[in-house]
Formats: C-alpha cells, sequence, structure tokens
C-alpha cells in the first residue's frame, strides 16, 4: 500500500502559533483588515440579499464586523480553527476546520474567507465543499495570499543558507499565483469564476522586525518540511545584510511585499447567465468591423 503523500502545512503547528499570537493580534492585523475592506467593498456592489453568511477562517472576527454594515446581509457565523481566535469573534460562532465546514449543503447564502484558505494542505477539496454548502446562485468571496507574498526575504533566506551551509531549508511558504487560484475555482465547480490581485507593500526597519510581525501574525513558518533546527545566527545575520542590500526602502529600512488575491464565485444556478454556443450569435463578427468574411482557404481581395 502506498504511503500517503507529505501535507505541506504543518496544521497542528500553525494552530498553535495562532492560539499564542491570538492576544495581541489586534495589534497587528493591517493584512486581514485590508483583506476584510476589499470584500467588504466587493459586496456593496452586489444587489441581492444574503440572509445566511459564513465567515470561514475568521480569525479574530475583523471581517465580521466589517460585514456588519452592510444591509443586505443577515446572519453571520464565524469559523475557524482557532478556539482562542473564536472567543473574540461575535456570535454566533464556532470553532471548524477550514477545509472540513460542518455545514448541510445548499444551506448557506454568502461564503467569506480572509487570508486563511491558503493555508489549508487540500485547497480543492476546501472550494469544493463551499461550493456544496452554498445554495443555488449563492456567492463566494475569498482573499488569499499570492505568490509574490515575501519574496524578499525567501531570496535573502536563500542566498544567505546557500552561501553558508551550501544549501536551503524551506522558509517561506510557496503561495500559488492567480492563474492557479482561476484554475482551481473552475475545478471545484464555480460558475462565473473571477480572479484578481493586489499588492501591499510595508517596510520594517530591519529583517528582524518583519519577522517578529509575522510571528505576532501567528504566520511564521509552518511548513511541514521545515528544517526543526533553529535557523543559524550566522545565516540570520548575513540573510539581513542582503535583505538591506537588495530590497532597501526609504530612510534606511527595508522593504516587504504581500500580494492578495481575491477569489470571487458563484454556485450554479439556472438563472445565471452562459457563454452562447458557437453558430448562435445573431451578427456577424465581419458585418461588426465593416469588413468581408472570406471562406477557409478563400484568399481577400486586395481591392477591398
Amino acid at each position: 500500500m502506498a504511503e500517503a503523500q507529505e501535507k505541506l502545512f504543518d496544521r497542528a503547528l500553525l494552530a498553535r502559533r495562532r492560539a499564542r499570537a491570538a492576544r495581541d493580534l489586534h495589534a497587528h492585523d493591517f493584512l486581514l483588515r485590508r483583506a476584510g475592506e476589499d470584500i467588504a467593498e466587493r459586496l456593496g456592489a452586489v444587489t441581492r440579499e444574503f440572509p445566511l453568511a459564513l465567515n470561514l477562517g475568521a480569525h479574530h472576527g475583523v471581517l465580521t464586523t466589517l460585514l456588519r454594515q452592510h444591509p443586505r446581509i443577515g446572519r453571520i457565523v464565524s469559523a475557524d480553527s482557532c478556539l482562542a481566535l473564536v472567543e473574540q469573534c461575535e456570535a454566533p460562532r464556532l470553532v471548524c476546520d477550514e477545509e472540513l465546514p460542518p455545514f448541510a449543503s445548499a444551506s448557506l447564502d454568502l461564503i467569506v474567507s480572509g487570508l486563511a484558505l491558503h493555508l489549508v494542505n487540500d485547497l480543492p477539496g476546501a472550494l469544493i465543499q463551499i461550493r456544496r454548502a452554498l445554495k443555488p446562485d449563492g456567492l463566494f468571496l475569498g482573499a488569499v495570499l499570492g505568490g509574490k507574498t515575501l519574496y524578499e526575504l525567501r531570496e535573502a533566506l536563500t542566498a544567505a543558507e546557500e552561501e553558508i551551509d551550501g544549501g536551503v531549508s524551506p522558509r517561506v511558504a510557496p503561495f500559488g499565483d492567480v492563474r492557479d487560484f482561476g484554475a482551481l475555482l473552475q475545478r471545484a465547480g464555480f460558475a462565473l469564476p473571477v480572479t484578481d490581485a493586489d499588492v501591499v507593500r510595508a517596510s520594517y526597519a530591519t529583517p528582524l522586525d518583519l519577522m517578529r510581525e509575522l510571528r505576532a501574525m501567528g504566520a511564521s513558518n509552518m511548513l511541514t518540511a521545515r528544517r526543526k533546527k533553529p535557523l543559524k545566527r550566522g545565516v540570520l545575520m548575513r540573510a539581513g545584510e542582503i535583505y538591506g542590500e537588495r530590497f532597501p526602502a526609504p530612510r534606511g529600512r527595508i522593504r516587504a511585499t504581500f500580494e492578495i488575491i481575491h477569489l470571487t464565485g458563484w454556485a450554479p444556478d439556472p438563472s445565471q447567465p452562459r457563454p452562447l454556443s458557437p453558430g448562435s450569435a445573431r451578427a456577424r463578427l465581419a458585418d461588426a468591423l465593416g469588413s468581408h468574411e472570406h471562406a477557409a482557404g478563400e484568399k481577400a481581395d486586395p481591392s477591398g
């Protein structure tokens, strides 16, 4: 019998780190707030009612608070895998694994998720569960971190480890890009899938300050394949030098990039617009362009 494939993320470690960070997360939630504000703004353009909504991977409830101001959203359930975070959310609330939300099929009108789903091990499966939990024509709006996130830190750590140790250990999670996430929405069966990216740039006094902020977010390295030994002081110091040389910011600081990819998809419903089948158009492209149409293989008259 073949062994099960090793999981990318150590979810138990992630839960412990998020629980440790829960008390002071409000002081380090600028990314969560940015993603939440973007989701709330996108919902503002949707003119329909959402009687029952789910905030999946709610963290400490910042997105739930923003959505309670939306006049067309009724009840909002906040769900997260970390009890210490769920306890900070407004009721109704529950603890659940983001990969397996415990909701009946076609029971929810709206599901939102802010910066949680990129850390699940089975994202295709999680998206399928989300789509199944939505009522027909229900809406999913998500925000995940994309592949450009912390590329500066990844490059600096890789260069330092190669220089000093002659090899590298995974230090920063390899997130996907816009096309990857768009394909996953289609694979999960969403109708009218849309993905787009928002790049957020921040600056820190030193790379160590950036690492401390990631730890305070509960978002430090939780890769299963990570090297279990602490980073050598020499590697850390050299990484800081490389970071400062390659990615400087004004006033002697260093820059850090976060890419937020927004996901939009609808649970299929017969009322939704569908693409026209080939040959069903009522107007010819040639007529619209004011040109002549020629059969395949027929040469055009150069006189027009």
